[in-house]
């Protein structure tokens, strides 16, 4: 019989994880004796109401808080994972592996370099899996006619870079990224023609980014945000080269949206935007899976979606896994790095020892998510469909895509005047009133209060496997402040 093929493998690090048990022993014996030491001379008092009493029962107390705090957090180093993956093992076609919608979210142009938000649209353009399997959709929270703007340049440069890119097997597909030392791998000289297209690639990239700039700076177009508006949804690139004979020319599907928001309505910051944009999608491409990044988060390894695709078609994890995870890595961090924004004990410990007990937490960005999870969990039948309405509104075509029977919206499908009209409807602030958007599914809206702020924290997933890969080549590189 032939041998499959293994699509990842997971191990247990020795010696760390040996190193890590015996200190948990050690380090037990020693609590335990600890508290018997503080609960025992505890009643050797005379007076158990004295002063005295009181400030042992208060140290007592305190100490054993600290132990109960270090006891839970000892399942993180009691079985960490790493995992490797195999992409050259997947025997599938690529026209039979499973499309992706690659969600980008942007909120500020004042805060978020609008070229940055462009890079990573055009790097999540660039990745390395057929264009008719892939979507890449940029929800603009703030309604910037600028974000509108830059997008339909970046999509005409895009035009120019993914052929490039394709033809010489550049790496680093994000422009910003490999006309910098990022690059210098990429830009060693193949041969003149490389040379002499290279040269006019950087030419054309400084042409739009001095054309995007100067349009906010000018004021020629409005680089605010427009915090009272209606939807907009416009398709930047429907894919109308797909039937082009060069694949090299070919373009995914290119999407902006921008969400209805009203001064006197809750908009949930980035949990209503993620939950607006999936529904839009659901009626335009409606891919099984969803890359969910960041717009400050750029694709640095081109293969990272045939990495995910490693556990999500392995038959042995995919039934049960939610998502994949990647870490954060910055490529501006400074040499000494004095508020860890490496976030090392997370990322290196904490994160690998989760991974052995059914995964980390979700990050926010840089993770591949299967779009049922947010829908229903592993072993439950599909309830919500008995009552589609009250958990996800009217739409008839957006109830529609979620049975799997619908599945993805094919590329060779016209995204009609229809369609958007309907999209629009989908991304009003109305639509969610009386459904359980945001509380039983999806995207949840959890409000955690930091001085005046709110942060979407999580979404749903009830009984569900997480996988995190660390990989040897940053999969996303993201800006840090600094």
């Amino acid at each position: 019989m032939k041998k499959t093929m293994e699509l990842n493998k997971s191990t247990v690090p020795q010696p760390i994880t040996t190193v890590y048990r015996l200190h948990m022993f050690i380090h037990s014996i020693i609590m335990l004796a600890l508290i018997y030491y503080r609960v025992s001379n505890l009643f050797k008092f005379e007076n158990i109401l004295s002063l005295q009493a009181l400030a042992w029962a208060l140290i007592t107390f305190g100490e054993f808080s600290f132990i109960l705090k270090w006891f839970f957090g000892q399942g993180t180093r009691w079985r960490p994972v790493e995992r490797d993956v195999f992409p050259e093992n997947i025997t599938c076609k690529d026209s039979d592996l499973p499309p992706i919608d690659v969600m980008v979210f942007t909120a500020n142009p004042k805060k978020e370099p609008i070229v940055d938000v462009m890079n990573t649209v055009i790097s999540a353009m660039a990745l390395d899996y057929p264009t008719d399997k892939l979507a890449v959709y940029l929800a603009d929270d703030g309604g910037c006619p600028l974000s509108l703007y830059a997008m339909e340049q970046a999509c005409l440069f895009a035009k120019l870079w993914l052929p490039f890119c394709r033809n010489y097997g550049i790496k680093t597909r994000c422009p910003k990224a490999f006309f910098s030392p990022l690059g210098d791998d990429d830009r060693v000289l193949k041969n003149d023609d490389f040379a002499a297209e290279m040269k006019e690639i950087k030419l054309k990239y400084e042409e739009f980014q001095q054309k995007v700039e100067h349009a906010g700076e000018s004021g020629k177009i409005n680089g605010n945000v427009v915090p009272d508006r209606a939807s907009l949804i416009k398709v930047i690139n429907e894919r109308e080269n797909e039937k082009s004979v060069d694949d090299m020319t070919k373009m995914p599907l290119l999407v902006y949206v921008s969400r209805e928001r009203r001064f006197n309505r809750l908009h949930h910051f980035k949990g209503g935007s993620a939950n607006a944009l999936l529904r839009v999608s659901g009626i335009m491409s409606n891919a099984p899976y969803v890359l969910v990044l960041d717009c400050d988060f750029f694709c640095h390894d081109p293969i990272s979606a045939r990495k995910a695709m490693c556990f999500h078609l392995d038959p042995k994890l995919s039934s049960d896994l939610a998502y994949v995870q990647f870490p954060q890595v910055f490529y501006n961090v400074s040499k000494s790095d004095i508020y860890d924004v490496k976030i090392r004990q997370a990322y290196k410990t904490i994160w690998h020892g989760m991974d052995g007990i059914q995964g980390p937490v979700l990050s926010g960005t840089g993770y591949f998510l299967k779009r049922k999870a947010l829908y229903t969990s592993p072993g439950v039948k599909e309830a919500y469909l008995s009552s589609p309405e009250k958990h996800f509104g009217r739409s008839k075509r957006f109830l529609a895509s979620l049975e799997e029977k619908n599945g993805y919206v094919k590329a060779d499908k016209v995204i009609s005047e229809d369609i958007i009209e309907e999209a629009k409807m989908l991304a009003t602030c109305a639509y969610e009133d009386g459904t359980h958007w945001g509380q039983e599914a999806n995207w949840l809206f959890i409000r955690l209060s930091f001085g005046e702020h709110f942060y979407w924290l999580s979404i749903t997933l009830q009984r569900v496997d997480i996988y995190l890969f660390v990989s040897r080549q940053a999969i996303f590189l993201g800006l840090c402040p600094s």
